[in-house]
């Protein structure tokens, strides 16, 4: 660690890594009760479950980015953090406002737009949590010694992200139109924005780990940010094929969505280039796993089963089934949840001075999560297709099918177990790191030989 102020990072990572367990069991509630033990239905119904489940998702992998932020920013910029009491504030006032919207979904205290629950009172404390981050890491970028392309592309990414937060605040009668701007919110994240976020964080761990120039590096960054700009936006359109919309975007969803692997494609080749090209032995072998791991999952699950089921002819059987599962949970994981994970695995051993890094523990923590993840994506592919044969081509009740593929989610939560076991470990090596110490600062891990534990 380079700066004293780097030390926030460690608390927004901390919390991440609670709520990631936090999802987790509600994805087993969720799991068991696909298979017919919806035990909790009186106090957790199905859908109360699903909402807390997706939104922990975004809780946490929001505090990652911000750590993450925390955490690059004053590197790149060549000085400390412009206010480490202000960053404290917002990641208390951020978790209060996150659990008062989680226990609010238990008693029905919501919005019912799906991925977009959280009450309006809430939404402007979000709105105020967002901008009082932006204002003291814009303030440090702003003031910097240096400006650097990735740390440019990674504040852009998070101001973008807070900006088309705003579109979901805006509530219509028409249920078409509402559908039409909230779509902005979730796919222009997703699609857009958090690609951006995404990439200025490989940049960052790809120059750190491979010894890459960084004017090669972010040459690179310049190309993803474009194809991500030329088929994101417009391939929000694949959203937009059966809810009402004009037919136009049938052709322009299904055109755009196309180009949208791209991007990905681009940041795996990207990727695996730099590391292959790279000169610098690295001895946090871990960290440039989960980056490398990030770029080729996140093409595979966001880029290719994204394609998969977006083709309007293939849309019009698949969509609102389990196939979107499908590439739902591998795109989130591959995409965003390894990032922050690939990024924890390089900031904590230079935030306390502990090299657990190529150990044998963070090696099966990463192989048996990705393979629990693959399986659980396999399960729900068999499923929805399943589902797609006989409730959309043979016509059978929704019901009917929910009993006949309920074997298919006794694979699911074996998968989501050995999942978990993966995720269980990687905290334990997070808790084993132990706090932040200011004698890790300008400490140089990487002439000293890993220590084995």
């Amino acid at each position: 660690m380079k700066y004293r102020s780097q030390k926030v990072a460690y608390w927004f990572f901390a919390s991440a890594m609670l709520l990631l367990v936090l999802q987790i069991v509600y994805g087993f509630i969720m799991g068991f009760a696909h298979i017919g033990y919806d035990v909790l239905h009186n106090w957790i119904p199905f859908n109360t479950a699903r909402a807390v489940h997706t939104n922990l998702l975004v809780m946490w992998l929001l505090l990652g980015f911000m750590g993450t932020a925390y955490f690059i920013i004053p590197e790149e910029a060549d000085r400390e953090l412009a206010s480490v009491p202000l960053a404290y504030i917002q990641l208390i006032s951020f978790l209060a406002v996150g659990v008062i919207a989680l226990l609010g979904f238990h008693f029905n205290w919501w919005e019912g737009r799906k991925f977009l629950e959280i009450p309006r009172p809430l939404d402007y404390l979000v709105v105020v949590n967002v901008l009082t981050f932006l204002g003291n890491i814009g303030w440090t970028a702003w003031n910097a010694k240096r400006h650097t392309t990735t740390s440019i592309v990674l504040y852009m990414g998070l101001l973008f992200a807070a900006l088309l937060y705003l579109p979901g605040m805006i509530t219509f009668d028409n249920q078409t139109v509402d559908s039409f701007y909230r779509w902005w919110v979730v796919h222009l994240w997703v699609e857009g924005v958090w690609e951006l976020i995404m990439g200025g964080i490989l940049c960052f761990l790809l120059i750190k780990l491979t010894g890459v120039d960084r004017e090669v590096v972010e040459k690179w960054l310049y190309l993803i940010v474009g194809l991500t700009f030329l088929s994101g936006i417009l391939g929000t359109g694949h959203h937009y094929y059966y809810i009402g919309t004009p037919r136009y975007w049938l052709m322009i969803g299904g055109v755009f969505s196309a180009l949208e692997p791209l991007a990905f494609l681009g940041m795996a080749i990207y990727a695996l280039a730099m590391a292959r090209k790279g000169g610098r032995k690295h001895p946090n072998k871990i960290a440039l796993t989960w980056s490398l791991g990030c770029a080729v999952m996140s093409f595979v699950g966001a880029g290719f089963l994204g394609i998969a089921h977006t083709i309007p002819q293939v849309n019009m059987y698949t969509h609102g089934t389990l196939v979107t599962a499908m590439h739902g949970h591998l795109a989130f994981w591959g995409a965003y949840a390894m990032i922050v994970l690939a990024m924890i695995a390089y900031a904590m051993p230079l935030l306390t001075g502990r090299k657990l890094w190529d150990t044998p523990a963070a090696n099966i923590a990463f192989w048996t999560s990705n393979i629990g993840m693959v399986g659980m994506t396999g399960a729900f592919g068999v499923a929805g297709i399943t589902q797609v044969v006989l409730e959309r081509r043979v016509g059978l009740d929704f019901l009917v099918v929910q009993k006949e593929i309920q074997m298919h989610f006794v694979g699911l939560v074996l998968a989501a177990s050995l999942f978990t076991i993966g995720v269980l470990m990687f905290i334990w090596i997070f808790l084993k790191h132990g706090l932040p110490r200011d004698e890790a600062l300008e400490l140089d891990l990487t002439s000293v030989a890993p220590v084995a534990k």
